[in-house]
């Protein structure tokens, strides 16, 4: 498997099934689904954000947001 194209993360167990069950109600897999709540998800932050949804997509990957693993300390 691709490790730049796809990533595994740990959910608890009752985030996982709420997941399966959205899954099997929509007919959807897991991983589509996922995909499918971070957009509308996104684009409810752009709008709140007053920014077109290419833009605020633009910021979650190029801005300071993307650590991408790197954990930061909280005072």
């Amino acid at each position: 498997m691709d490790i730049n194209k796809w990533k595994s993360v740990a959910i608890n167990i009752t985030d996982y099934k709420l997941l399966k069950g959205l899954c099997k109600e929509k007919y959807r897999p897991p991983g589509q689904m996922i995909s499918k709540i971070l957009q509308v998800y996104i684009g409810l932050q752009a709008k709140k954000n007053k920014k077109t949804v290419e833009n605020f997509r633009k910021k979650l990957l190029n801005g300071d947001n993307n650590d991408d693993g790197a954990r930061s300390k909280k005072s």
